[in-house]
């Protein structure tokens, strides 16, 4: 059953969920597991603050997420189009329909952006 509202406990519901996801997802899994191996409990934390910044302005989150994320090998245009359908599906299942259209605007941008620094185009996702 979805949450109500957007807060501190119901983003970490929403990360806590998209990563089990993504650790099952066929194509998204080897490219966390190659960067996260081992690192899963320092990456969770910088998640939950990272989605606090972006969708409650809160928190102290400090990092250069364009420049790690360009620094990846071998991302394709399919990682995105999973990883844009994964969240969309978790903002959903958590949030709500109502509240999740918030996340995914955030989460849809952030892909633009990277989108242009792999592709130097958006694609439709």
């Amino acid at each position: 059953m979805p949450v109500k509202s957007i807060n501190e406990s119901s983003i970490r519901i929403m990360v806590d969920t998209f990563y089990v996801g993504v650790r099952e997802d066929a194509v998204l899994a080897p490219v966390f597991e190659k960067m996260l191996a081992g690192k899963w409990e320092i990456h969770m934390p910088r998640m939950y603050a990272f989605w606090n910044k972006l969708l409650l302005g809160t928190g102290e989150f400090q990092g250069n997420v364009f420049g790690k994320h360009m620094a990846l090998e071998g991302i394709e245009k399919e990682h995105f189009v999973h990883w844009l359908g994964l969240f969309r599906k978790t903002a959903v299942e958590v949030f709500g329909k109502e509240e999740a259209h918030v996340a995914i605007e955030v989460a849809e941008r952030i892909a633009g952006s990277l989108q242009l620094g792999y592709f130097g185009e958006q694609i439709e996702v």
